[in-house]
């Protein structure tokens, strides 16, 4: 997936994992009572990010993020510092 949004310095674009729709024990949830995610997958990387690379998983700050929405995907630009851990 090619991103139109080019990072600049220690920034990270990503997109959100999707929200459990069924808890553990099988039960669905309704949209509003889904919490948001904080993993997300890397979709580009500014030229001083040094430790992340393009198609990592990441788990992030969650107050801490940019949101920007460019044809109907919701993407998240994150500063590298912010990137708590990779999975």
């Amino acid at each position: 997936m090619a991103t139109p949004i080019k990072p600049l310095a220690d920034r990270v674009v990503a997109v959100r994992e999707k929200a459990q729709a069924k808890t553990a024990s099988g039960l669905y949830l309704p949209d509003n009572a889904k919490e948001k995610p904080v993993v997300a997958k890397i979709e580009a990387i500014g030229p001083d990010v040094k430790h992340l690379k393009v198609g990592d998983k990441i788990i992030y700050k969650e107050y801490s993020t940019t949101e920007l929405k460019v044809d109907d995907v919701d993407y998240l630009i994150v500063k590298e510092e912010d990137v708590l851990a990779t999975l």
